[in-house]
């Protein structure tokens, strides 16, 4: 088996959290992903967009703490971006943001390339993330995207969909939550949503439906896996969890995502739920190890 270092590319920023105290916690959905893969044990580096004070660096300790490589020049920016979150009684949370962002150059093209959230779609780093993968994608690389869409940063929702898609076109694996989907193609169905990812060339998509469960997609197979009955703390993570659990399993060069049966496929989603349901029992986005993933579904831990 051979594993390649996945690139992470996207924002890193201090959620300030109120519920029933104030709390600073280092997040952002990219980041989430790079930390989820760290703890997981995959190689993984993070480009991002730090500023040069306390919270980029409590932001940097906290990824490399579970493995997590900065790449050269993330700390350029004025200062760190942040998100003010509030929690629901039912746990969902409501964001405002602070928010700078651009991508630091990165020479060489990723084998694996992660993309998502604030940073798929704010410019200037957007643009730069884009042409990040055309460059991995036209290199043979896999792209994988989750566009974790925050509304309040991203104006006109056609306009959106247009960037969406055209990032979408070279990424070989997509994940969107029904919120995302409903925003996006308003009124279609998460089938619907996945043939249109399909068409534009993604190999597996999959559409995350919170407690409904999740379906996931190639050409020749769908499935859909119910989600895990867990007293939830709060959700947030749940998404990147998924993500990072699902980039995981992928990771592994033998695999073939054109050739995934209705069982791998089954299987990549009940450890990708079964990983999401740890960190939303627990308080903030405290994802799991490998060996918490496995303990869960009952299997011998590394």
């Amino acid at each position: 088996m051979t594993v390649h270092r996945i690139t992470v590319a996207g924002e890193a920023l201090v959620d300030i959290v109120h519920d029933d105290a104030t709390r600073e916690i280092p997040g952002g959905s990219p980041a989430n992903v790079a930390l989820g893969l760290g703890r997981l044990g995959a190689p993984v580096e993070f480009a991002t967009w730090l500023g040069d004070d306390a919270r980029g660096q409590q932001i940097a300790d906290h990824l490399e703490a579970s493995g997590v490589e900065l790449v050269p020049g993330v700390f350029g920016a004025t200062k760190t971006s942040t998100a003010t979150i509030r929690l629901a009684p039912d746990g969902q949370p409501t964001y405002e943001f602070g928010i700078e962002w651009d991508l630091p150059h990165l020479p060489q093209t990723p084998r694996w390339l992660h993309i998502g959230s604030i940073g798929a779609f704010l410019q200037p780093g957007a643009g730069k993330v884009r042409e990040l993968a055309q460059r991995t994608a036209a290199a043979g690389g896999t792209v994988s995207f989750d566009p974790n869409i925050r509304p309040a940063l991203l104006g006109d929702p056609a306009a959106a969909r247009v960037w969406f898609e055209q990032l979408a076109a070279d990424a070989s694996v997509l994940k969107l939550s029904e919120e995302d989907a409903a925003w996006l193609y308003p009124g279609d169905s998460a089938n619907a949503v996945l043939e249109r990812l399909l068409k534009l060339g993604v190999m597996l998509g999959a559409i995350t439906s919170g407690a409904a469960g999740a379906t996931l997609a190639t050409t020749r197979e769908r499935v859909t896996v119910p989600s895990e009955r867990v007293d939830v703390v709060d959700t947030v993570g749940a998404g990147d969890t998924y993500m990072a659990t699902l980039i995981w399993q992928l990771q592994d060069n033998t695999i073939t995502l054109d050739a995934l049966d209705s069982i791998a496929l089954t299987r990549l989603g009940q450890v990708s739920t079964s990983a999401a349901a740890i960190t939303v029992s627990r308080r903030g986005a405290d994802l799991p190890t490998a060996d918490d993933v496995l303990a869960a579904l009952g299997e011998p831990t590394r």
